[in-house]
């Protein structure tokens, strides 16, 4: 009988445990799904939308080493774009569920760093504007963080226990890394090197604890088994599930071609006035973690803290978190959403930091408010990011981001075709030089053109037609019909457009005042007679 209240107790704590990591996990998931489809698909996802549809001719991914992403994700997308259809929820779920996944494995630190820390940790991540934002593109960095969390959970697991499952964790998320993307390879160089640092490290101002290296829990034999595995899995998604083994080869020519983009900035530079340099180091990432992550900002200070006695492990993470953030600052060639796979072991390195302060001998309110103050600022800037700036240029991660007037021409097409699929046979000419994410889009129409200059037809005679609008009248000189005209901005770093509907197959659509106004452009009328000069 006297054992009935600890045990009733012991219920209460798991319940409770179990609770506030269902809660973390649902302000995620409410983040990343709600409203999924409020911004038009990115120039990005077009692409990898492309060529889903191009596997779909082929069978397979043609691995192409100048492409500088590997074949993982577009199987991934493969599958939820045939279950789901042309939609950008099945385009866009893959990523939220991996940016879920690294908020669940977040949580699962708790083994290295205590409960405090990995639940801060991940709430952290799950109210991250970039992890959000990020985390809702149909892009591959959302896997890219999940495949480092894992790799990193293996790691310091062969660390601590030297557990087979931990093995078989680390060979994963490696082995997912390099299916993924090429710039992985600077994550593992700087795993390695925060080894060698901290140990040289150690030698100066030891750890505390230190952590020494487990014996192992697995055989040779089961090294040899998983490495087999994983150069198993590599070549069967490189040689596009053995359909094409000249994608083998080029996934080691991708990374000399690689080298070459990564030490060049490839039009993707950042050296305005808000992003200056220190020497060779850009801090961009700091700026935009000023800006908009501060419990990643946090980690950062705190990782700098812990180059006085501190854990091991963590030390370790700190290092390995500094040298990626360093290793990117380096690097000329910048795209913002590249920050997720730098900002999420600076989340945990933010719990740390809480956790240290809440058993400090100051005042018990400093890290609750700290952590309050930085969480809900981050949750504030997600909220106002994600679903009201989603397409605002002068945001930094919205970049090259489709605009809303992308639905002038989109939204007669789709929604014609939607009441008739016979209209998916209209046809259309687009005389733009940047046109995704359309092809992607319009990836059901049958008919569609995509020309350069070099290429355009004589005479246009589309059901539909776009060009920039500033080459209006040389387009209006090659139409022989009358056609309903409307303009509209593709993207902010574009010159705007216009596009053309034919007046017999439109009309009936545009007769309906909810689907907005436009010009009528007939080449048959005669031109309008000057106007008359003032009297003098």
């Amino acid at each position: 009988m006297q054992s009935r209240p600890s045990e009733i107790s012991a219920r209460q704590v798991l319940f409770m445990s179990l609770l506030a990591e269902v809660g973390i996990l649902l302000l995620a998931a409410l983040l990343r799904l709600w409203g999924l489809d409020i911004k038009p698909a990115h120039f990005d996802e077009g692409i990898n939308g492309w060529f889903v549809d191009q596997m779909r001719s082929s069978g397979f991914y043609r691995y192409d080493p100048e492409n500088y992403h590997g074949p993982l994700w577009f199987y991934i997308l493969f599958v939820f774009l045939s279950l789901g259809g042309r939609s950008l929820w099945a385009l866009r779920l893959p990523a939220v569920i991996a940016s879920l996944a690294s908020v669940w494995t977040a949580l699962r630190f708790d083994r290295f760093f205590g409960t405090t820390t990995a639940r801060i940790g991940a709430l952290g991540l799950a109210v991250s504007p970039a992890a959000v934002f990020y985390g809702r593109y149909a892009i591959h960095e959302a896997w890219v963080v999940l495949s480092l969390m894992i790799l990193t959970y293996g790691l310091l697991g062969l660390w601590k226990e030297g557990r087979r499952a931990d093995l078989a964790w680390l060979v994963t998320g490696t082995t997912m890394l390099l299916l993924l993307k090429e710039t992985g390879v600077i994550h593992l160089v700087c795993f390695t090197l925060a080894a060698l640092v901290l140990m040289l490290w150690q030698k100066i101002i030891p750890s505390k604890p230190s952590q020494a290296l487990a014996r192992p829990g697995w055989s040779a034999r089961d090294a040899l088994l998983f490495a087999a595995l994983a150069v198993a899995v590599l070549a069967f998604f490189y040689s596009g599930t053995f359909l094409n083994w000249h994608g083998v080869p080029d996934f080691f020519r991708a990374y000399a071609k690689w080298f070459q983009t990564g030490t060049g900035a490839g039009g993707h530079e950042k050296t305005d006035y808000q992003f200056r340099s220190f020497g060779f180091l850009n801090w961009y990432w700091l700026a935009l973690m000023a800006r908009y992550e501060w419990p990643a900002l946090l980690g950062v200070a705190f990782a700098v803290r812990l180059a006085w006695p501190a854990p091991a492990m963590m030390r370790y993470l700190a290092i390995y978190a500094l040298g990626a953030l360093a290793a990117y600052s380096i690097v000329p060639y910048k795209t913002p959403w590249c920050i997720i796979a730098i900002l999420w072991p600076f989340a945990l390195l933010f719990g740390a930091g809480i956790d240290e302060l809440r058993r400090a001998r100051i005042p018990r309110a400093v890290a609750p408010l700290l952590a309050v103050l930085a969480l809900v600022g981050s949750l504030g800037l997600c909220l106002r990011l994600n679903f009201r700036h989603f397409t605002d240029p002068k945001e930094p991660y919205v970049y090259v981001q489709t605009q809303p007037g992308i639905a002038v021409i989109t939204e007669p097409l789709l929604g014609m075709a939607a009441k008739d699929p016979g209209k998916h046979a209209l046809s259309g000419e687009i005389l733009l030089e940047s046109y995704y994410p359309l092809p992607w889009i319009l990836g059901d129409f049958t008919r569609i053109g995509y020309y350069g200059k070099d290429n355009e037809p004589a005479k246009l005679d589309g059901d539909f037609i776009t060009a920039l609008t500033s080459r209006e009248k040389e387009v209006e000189k090659k139409l022989s019909a009358p056609y309903l005209k409307r303009r509209y901005e593709l993207r902010d770093s574009m010159d705007g457009c216009t596009v053309w509907f034919r007046e017999k197959v439109f009309a009936p659509w545009f007769s309906d005042a909810l689907h907005g106004k436009t010009e009528r452009f007939d080449p048959a009328a005669p031109a309008p007679s000057p106007s008359a000069k003032p009297s003098e």
